[in-house]
């Protein structure tokens, strides 16, 4: 397989992970593969972004931010 034929595999600096239970329930943030804090809401997300200089232009963009176990609008659990 060739360079061109490979599927290219974004590596986002920002990963949120899935909904953990909690009053109210959260997300864990990651930057850079370091885990930099816990978010309850979108801003949140984007507030960490900024403490590590990072400018969000897309929550959508999945070469910026990787969403686990949901999108930018899950902050809840399901069941």
């Amino acid at each position: 397989m060739t360079e061109i034929a490979s599927p290219h595999i974004a590596k986002p600096r920002i990963l949120v992970l899935g909904v953990q239970p909690g009053t109210p329930p959260f997300r864990i943030v990651e930057i850079d593969g370091q885990v930099v804090g816990e978010a309850k809401a979108i801003t949140d997300v984007l507030e960490a972004a900024a403490a590590f200089g990072i400018t969000v232009h897309d929550l959508d963009d999945p070469e910026v931010v990787r969403w686990v176990g949901g999108d930018k609008f899950t902050w809840r659990r399901h069941y």
